[in-house]
């Protein structure tokens, strides 16, 4: 399994740089706000401004996912490449789960840091509230559902890469779906809807790999 992943992430290692880079940029935007907070009013205000942006520039950078499992997807099915190793004593599910996996992973190099990092700095900078820490948990897990979410419409995308219609289609659906995010806000009714979407098209990811002609 550990050399599937490694296989994976580094086949598609642009991607893990990129959300470093990105969880750099928007880390310094963080610091650099936080650090100016003058009174506990006027720090939560901005704050509360700082975060809509983060919001709307990591929405922006979680179509990056949606092209990586598109990627995978694409180029295992060009160059056959689950065709071959499944001639070694591997199965196709390994095989998907440690794609799954690496896609989790880049994900994750993105988020962790900007999770991290704003509890720190509000710690720092500010009085403890609790609510914050609840605001930066909620964001997160809402950023990383959407992230994953993107990326199954990715793989299902990628899978379908013979015709541009699928393709398209999943990525007008990627749109739709941050778009709702961005309108919509967080909330557990997101969540649901996110969990139970990822569900289904782990179902369908998983029904397509396995069952279809590599």
């Amino acid at each position: 399994m550990l050399t599937l992943i490694r296989r994976e992430i580094r086949d598609h290692v642009v991607y893990f740089f990129a959300a470093v880079i990105f969880a750099v940029i928007i880390m310094s935007m963080s610091l650099s706000v936080i650090s100016e907070f003058k009174t506990l009013y006027r720090g939560i205000d901005k704050l509360m401004s700082h975060l809509r942006i983060v919001i709307a520039i990591t929405s922006i950078v979680i179509f990056g996912f949606f092209a990586m499992g598109a990627a995978q997807m694409y180029t295992d099915k060009n160059r056959r490449i689950s065709a071959f190793l499944s001639t070694l004593p591997v199965s196709r599910s390994r095989i998907l789960i440690a794609r799954m996996l690496t896609g989790v992973l880049a994900i994750l190099a993105l988020l962790v840091p900007l999770a991290i990092v704003p509890i720190i700095l509000i710690r720092i900078f500010m009085p403890p509230i609790p609510q914050l820490s609840g605001v930066v948990f909620e964001v997160f897990t809402g950023m990383f559902l959407t992230a994953f979410a993107c990326y199954c419409i990715g793989l299902q995308a990628g899978w379908n890469s013979s015709s541009l219609v699928p393709a398209m289609g999943g990525l007008g659906l990627a749109i739709i779906l941050v778009s709702l995010i961005l309108v919509k806000g967080f909330g557990l009714h997101i969540f649901v809807i996110l969990i139970l979407f990822i569900a289904a098209s782990l179902i369908r990811i998983w029904h397509l790999f396995t069952s279809t002609s590599l």
